[in-house]
This record gives structure tokens, C-alpha cells and sequence, in this order.
């Protein structure tokens, strides 16, 4: 291996500075740059569907929320200043007007009223348990019709395994033993989707 050999470089004569001038420097860190609505829609879209699902129950009414708030803060983008929050509040807004024109098509009772007194900062605990509730629907919506229609006996219309066995014609025993399966599924669905235990 050849040593390295390296070119003596000589100074150059520097230009004469008459008056140093002071320069203020900012302090802080510049802000970071604001998303751009597509970068905002890949980031935020799943969760905007769990939380709408969790609102609304139904799947398709929670895409055309979540895409009439993408919508909507498409007008008004320059004046938003926090676009995520605004579109947690939008897509609440507009959950809470499609359940009021809507009222009898929801099987089960709605959360949008547990959401707290200030609708524009729901905390962190209200959305997670809004996406989970979300995320229970979306489970029930793709169980077969028996099996979901099980689980809304024995929950949404708070029957015995006797009047869910009356209705189904199956023994009070499988319906003990399906019901119990079909909960362990879905508790199974919600461990691998990173949502623990029960708040209420």
C-alpha cells in the first residue's frame, strides 16, 4: 500500500473586514414544516376511521365521514392551524348530525354522547376507547350473521342463554359455548390490534 501523500496548500491573503456587523441569531429551532394534506391523510386516515366507526357503527357511513372532513379542511387548509385536531373535531361534528338524521339505524347505543364536555381536545383516553369501540364494530360487521346475531342478543338486547336458546334454536349449553368462543375471538382481534383490558 502507497503512502498518502497530500499537496501543502498555502493561505491566501485575506480580504480586510473594515466593521464587524453583529447578526442576531433565533433562538429557537425552526418550526416544523406543515404537512401536506396528503401526508396528513396517510397519517391520520386509520385512526379517523376507528374513531368515526366507534361514533357511527356503520363502516360505510365512517369513510364518508372521514372523507367529507378531508374535504372540508381541503377549503379551508390555509386558515387551519392544527389540522389533526380539527379533523377529530369535524368528524365528530359531522358523526353527531348523521346520528341525529339517523336515529334508528344503529343497533347499538352510540358513545358520541360520552364524549367529553369539550368535544374540540377529546383526551387521549376518550379517542383510544372510541378507536376500540371502533374496531369491535368493524369485528362484528365481518362475523357471520349467526354469530353476530349471538353476540347482539346476549349484549345489545341483554337476553339469558335461555331466550337467546328460545330464539335460535340451538341448547342453552352452545350458546353458552359459542358465545364464549366468539368473545375470545374477538378479545384475541383486539390484543394483536394493541388495545388491553376494559375501561368501562
Amino acid at each position: 500500500m502507497e503512502p498518502l501523500a497530500f499537496e501543502r496548500v498555502r493561505p491566501q491573503p485575506s480580504l480586510a473586514v473594515s466593521a464587524v456587523v453583529p447578526v442576531a441569531l433565533p433562538m429557537n429551532a425552526p418550526a416544523a414544516p406543515t404537512p401536506t394534506l396528503a401526508a396528513l391523510f396517510e397519517a391520520e386516515e386509520s385512526a379517523l376511521l376507528r374513531f368515526a366507526l366507534g361514533l357511527t357503527g356503520r363502516r360505510a357511513v365512517a369513510e364518508e365521514l372521514v372523507q367529507e372532513a378531508f374535504l372540508r379542511l381541503h377549503q379551508v387548509w390555509a386558515q387551519v392551524e392544527n389540522p389533526r385536531a380539527w379533523l377529530f373535531q369535524s368528524v365528530r361534528n359531522l358523526a353527531l348530525n348523521h346520528q341525529r338524521d339517523h336515529r334508528l339505524e344503529s343497533s347499538l347505543p352510540s358513545p358520541a354522547s360520552d364524549i367529553a364536555a369539550d368535544p374540540a381536545d377529546p383526551t387521549p383516553t376518550e379517542l383510544s376507547r372510541l378507536e376500540a369501540i371502533g374496531l369491535v364494530r368493524m369485528l362484528l360487521a365481518e362475523m357471520p350473521p349467526a354469530d353476530r346475531r349471538l353476540i347482539l342478543l346476549k349484549y345489545a338486547t341483554e337476553l339469558k342463554y335461555q331466550e337467546i336458546s328460545e330464539q335460535t334454536g340451538l341448547s342453552v349449553g352452545h350458546v353458552g359455548y359459542k358465545l364464549h368462543h366468539l368473545l375470545k375471538g374477538l378479545a384475541d382481534a383486539l390484543r394483536r390490534a394493541g388495545i388491553e383490558g376494559s375501561q368501562g
